[in-house]
């Protein structure tokens, strides 16, 4: 009689325990609360209208001096590709449809600088980037001390900028 008792007790006790913890409401983290706001402003990530990551592979420079192009990633509106240079890599070059971030060409507003005739400007230390045809952020990014701002200049020369601009 006593084991039935404690038997009937533990159940019922795991039952309302059970009952108890599946009703509690659990707070919404950051993370909901940042994915609530952007879904009720109606962002996107990317938006329709963007080039596909394939459409700018044709438009980046190619191996040559000693340095080699390896692509990484391709996405809507994004492709990336590593510039390594006897199997380290020492630089990051990539191309992003800034339809996806408007804000992204307001830092070319006040720029003086211009490559190839797009205007130009350094980010921090270790980055450059041009804005080609108001659409297109062309960015070439340093992972090696030993590549320099005019190294970065020149790899952005070699990009086929007039012809990015055409995909507008």
């Amino acid at each position: 009689m006593l084991f039935q008792l404690r038997q009937f007790l533990t159940v019922l006790l795991l039952s309302t325990l059970l009952f108890v913890s599946s009703c509690a409401t659990k707070a919404p983290s950051r993370f909901d609360q940042a994915q609530q706001e952007s879904t009720q402003r109606g962002a996107s990530a990317v938006v329709s209208e963007s080039a596909t990551g394939g459409q700018f592979n044709r438009f980046f420079p190619p191996s040559s001096d000693g340095y080699e192009r390896v692509y990484s990633q391709e996405k809507k509106g994004f492709a990336e590709a590593k510039l390594k240079q006897d199997g380290k890599e020492v630089a990051v070059m990539a191309i992003s449809d800034v339809l996806n971030n408007p804000s992204a060409m307001t830092k070319f507003k006040s720029s003086s600088q211009k490559i190839d005739g797009y205007p130009s400007v350094e980010q921090g230390k270790t980055g450059t980037a041009v804005l080609v045809g108001k659409r297109f952020q062309v960015k070439v990014l340093s992972r090696d001390p030993s590549f320099t701002q005019s190294d970065r200049q020149a790899w952005l020369e070699k990009f086929n900028l007039d012809g990015l601009a055409k995909l507008n």
